[in-house]
């Protein structure tokens, strides 16, 4: 395989921030003139346990770092430094959030890897396994907090029927991320521990149809660093999986957590932090479920990081718990928690990268014969 590494900076360029803003700020303009919000902020109140709940809500950002880290920590066999698993991990998000949602930023994260020190066919090995791994979280979490909560409240029906299903645009949106998902999670495991060969004739097969002929040269190298990766990783012990998967459960649960610790913050804004008014501990499940369906949703969405829906989406999935009056308030802080600070983090830190890993030579392109540096 060969990364042209002029190509892959400019897919994650500083300045692709502005359309997720963009986006972003339309929205947020336009829910906040329909529910009108700025009024409703002069009723909040800061206390020290609006401000504790607000720290637990950044600290989560902090934890779902930590947990890819430990993880990259432990996919790498530990030939990566904390340091440069750090930087690595949030350039990734960076990437990952400037991208169209369900595409990500699969090739210039293998540049990162690559930068760092690891070969081609080592990186691709740890992406596909954080690929499964993300992915295998939410086919796993998702029926059992299902479960836990009841579908009917999860999608807010109001009784099991088949028409009641029927009629909830939520279940389709559901429907459509979890099967890719679960698609994902049986292809690449399958590939992995059984057959390193399916995933490539899958591949081949999809571009030797009429229109993508064109790239299905490149898309046998890539099926072939595939197979490669696949063969190392299923050599991995048991232990080394359960690792890994605890690690990305601790991850995305911090990250899905946010939601709660911002719920319970503006609750007690504005009682005034006098009231000792707490969601239950049912309601605090159901949130988090709730959590895990709009990402899930957010799997069909076209835009950067999913911008602009995943508002609209959250404003109308999450409102049964927020008060009346700071529905897009909530909406718009959730954002600003969990998704805008690896876009500015991400434009800050990438030009340094650019410098310190490059030095001008960005024109050269590297294959999966080259050593790591």
């Amino acid at each position: 395989m060969k990364i042209n590494p002029a190509k892959a900076i400019h897919s994650v360029h500083p300045g692709k921030i502005i359309l997720p803003l963009l986006i972003g700020l339309g929205v947020a303009i336009f829910v906040f003139m329909r529910e009108g919000t700025l009024s409703s902020l002069l009723t909040i109140q800061f206390s020290t346990t609006v401000l504790f709940f607000l720290f637990m809500a950044a600290l989560m950002i902090v934890a779902r770092i930590t947990g890819y880290v430990i993880r990259l920590r432990i996919l790498s066999e530990k030939k990566i430094g904390i340091g440069s698993c750090i930087r690595i991990i949030l350039l990734w998000e960076f990437s990952t959030a400037i991208a169209p949602f369900a595409i990500g930023g699969t090739t210039i994260s293998l540049l990162f890897l690559y930068k760092a020190g690891l070969p081609i066919a080592k990186g691709t090995a740890i992406i596909l396994a954080a690929l499964f791994l993300d992915e295998l979280f939410f086919v796993v979490v998702f029926p059992i907090v299902a479960l836990l909560v009841g579908w009917d409240s999860l999608f807010q029906l109001t009784n099991n029927s088949f028409e009641a299903v029927v009629v909830n645009k939520y279940v389709y949106f559901a429907m459509a991320g979890y099967g890719i998902m679960l698609l994902v999670v049986l292809l690449i495991g399958y590939s992995l521990f059984f057959n390193q060969q399916t995933l490539k004739k899958l591949i081949v097969s999809i571009f030797s149809l009429p229109g993508l002929r064109r790239w299905k040269e490149g898309a046998i190298h890539q099926a072939d660093d595939i197979v490669t990766a696949s063969k190392h990783l299923s050599n991995k012990p048991f232990k080394f999986w359960l690792k890994s998967f605890g690690a990305t459960v601790f991850s995305w649960t911090s990250h899905h957590l946010i939601v709660n610790f911002l719920i319970l913050a503006l609750i007690f804004g504005i009682k005034g932090g006098n009231e000792p008014h707490v969601v239950s501990l049912v309601e605090h499940v159901n949130i988090y479920a709730r959590q895990l369906i709009i990402w899930i949703m957010t799997k069909v969405m076209p835009t950067p990081g999913g911008t602009g829906l995943s508002e609209v989406i959250f404003m109308e999935y999450m409102k049964m718990f927020i008060p009346a009056g700071f529905n897009s308030l909530m909406t718009v802080i959730w954002r600003l928690f969990s998704y805008y600070p690896y876009l500015f983090i991400g434009a800050v830190i990438l030009p340094s990268w650019i410098r310190a890993s490059f030095m001008g030579h960005t024109h050269e392109e590297i294959s999966d014969e080259e050593e790591g540096e």
